[in-house]
């Protein structure tokens, strides 16, 4: 690699060329499935998403080179700030944000006329922040009494600000958050007394939908999980996907050629898998589930080279976050799982949700330059030659 483009990229190159190809796929892809969209909402000016979409790639990818150039132990300090924004930015949404098919999940920026969704912000603070907590407690024992205030208690608040109107959001971050801290080595039995929090705050739910139909999305959830478990050929956004899958074969139609980008609703978001099989086939699938997987095992690698807590705890929080989601995304596309409205990092079409998966990757990258400056200097260290007496 030339040098100067090897100082510019810093850090993980393994990690960086991922986080690279998949923006260039999310170019094509979503300028190949928002054609639909661009005639329903531009008149048919395809070329604005493109540009859209491209310059929220450039941003994100910005924020990524400037989060991996800072000391990651940076991060730390602003954890605590970043969950005191996002808490009133979440009760703000609930109450005042914009209603967007019977759910409040974007708040509108006057001015510039774009629209931010706090929980993608959520997501990204609360690991953050649970990568702090979970360092200043790693000496202490992981018990109910330890963590009900420090992780329990905002967990449960954030949690519960997204349910109302994005369900399957908040159960997304329940499931990342336990995964988390059982590998931070929370016990075992905790984890089964915050799935029964959980699911008593489900049944508030549907006890506040009967007072006040409407209230909450819980009736939507419920019947997606339903037709989920008793409709094989799952419902019909899920079985517009299903024929694209199908229509994709083993090599693709190409790229452009999809058909039921024409049909499939959200084709350029929570169901853009399905388009990139379609247009890529069975094989340009498989190689996009690799990079996620990779890029995780990458982040599991890096986590335990670092010999900081909080390194190693970032990493695997923004690593969890990341392939979690991409994972979750890609069952509802096959149907695996059942449809949940999350989108695909760095791939679908939403500047919020790249522009905080961008800094995701960033700080996993500003770990990995720590890593790698920590190694060359041992290994400058090990090659030093004592000079004779």
């Amino acid at each position: 690699m030339n040098p100067h483009v090897a100082r510019f990229f810093q850090g993980d190159r393994v990690i960086w060329a991922i986080v690279l190809f998949l923006a260039a796929f999310s170019v094509f892809a979503v300028y190949s499935s928002s054609g639909v969209l661009a005639y329903r909402e531009r008149g048919g000016m395809t070329e604005f998403y493109l540009i859209k979409q491209g310059v929220f790639i450039l941003g994100g990818l910005a924020i990524t080179w400037v989060f991996s150039q800072a000391h990651y132990s940076h991060f730390a300090r602003f954890a605590r700030i970043a969950l005191l924004i996002t808490i009133p930015l979440l009760v703000f949404t609930l109450f005042f944000g914009v209603d967007t098919n019977d759910a409040r999940r974007w708040i509108s920026i006057p001015l510039i006329g774009l629209t931010f969704q706090p929980s993608d912000l959520a997501k990204v603070a609360l690991m953050l922040y649970l990568a702090r907590q979970l360092t200043v407690l790693q000496d202490t024992k992981m018990d109910f009494q330890a963590l009900a205030k420090p992780v329990f208690l905002p967990l449960a608040i954030v949690c519960v600000l997204i349910m109302p109107a994005n369900l399957s959001t908040a159960a997304l971050i329940m499931i990342i958050a336990m995964i988390f801290l059982v590998i931070g080595r929370m016990d075992l039995k905790l984890v089964f007394t915050m799935l029964g929090i959980g699911a008593g705050l489900l049944l508030l739910m549907f006890v506040i939908d009967l007072v006040a139909p409407g209230a909450t999305r819980i009736n939507v959830w419920a019947n997606r999980v339903t037709d989920f478990l008793s409709n094989p050929d799952g419902e019909f956004q899920v079985q517009q996907a299903k024929i694209a899958i199908a229509q994709g074969g083993l090599f693709g139609e190409g790229p452009g050629n999809s058909i039921q980008r024409n049909i499939l609703p959200s084709a350029f978001a929570d169901f853009i898998y399905a388009i990139f099989i379609e247009e890529y086939g069975f094989i340009g699938g498989v190689f996009l589930l690799f990079l996620y997987i990779l890029f995780f095992f990458r982040a599991v690698r890096l986590a335990t080279l670092c010999d900081k807590p909080f390194g190693s705890f970032l990493v695997l929080g923004m690593a969890l976050l990341i392939v979690f989601q991409a994972l979750a995304n890609m069952a509802v596309a096959v149907n695996l799982g059942p449809v949940t409205g999350v989108t695909l990092p760095f791939m679908s079409m939403g500047g919020t949700s790249l522009l905080f998966f961008s800094m995701a990757a960033g700080m996993i990258l500003s770990v990995s330059r720590y890593v790698e400056r920590k190694q060359a200097e041992e290994a400058a260290q090990n090659q030093e030659v004592p000079c004779a007496s």
